[in-house]
């Protein structure tokens, strides 16, 4: 999962040296956090959140596959 989310998050940022993603397990879940520059963050999440819907719809799907609860938290840094 996090290679995927890693791949995704690379193809639509300007700066992908700066894509950082840290897996943890909490309650059963595995809960993936995504760093990005600051100028890149709208990019990932789109008008509307609609970028970061359909990466989360993308996770879910593959972890539905292995049957695993996957979370996207998108992390601003400051």
């Amino acid at each position: 999962m996090k290679e995927l989310v890693q791949y995704l998050a690379k193809s639509l940022v300007s700066n992908p040296d700066a894509v950082e993603v840290t897996e943890t397990q909490n309650n059963g879940a595995s809960v993936l956090e995504l760093k990005v520059a600051k100028e890149d963050l709208g990019r990932i999440i789109g008008k509307q959140g609609r970028t970061a819907k359909s990466i989360r719809a993308l996770l879910n799907a593959a972890g539905s596959r292995s049957n695993r609860r996957v979370v996207l938290e998108i992390v601003e840094e400051k």
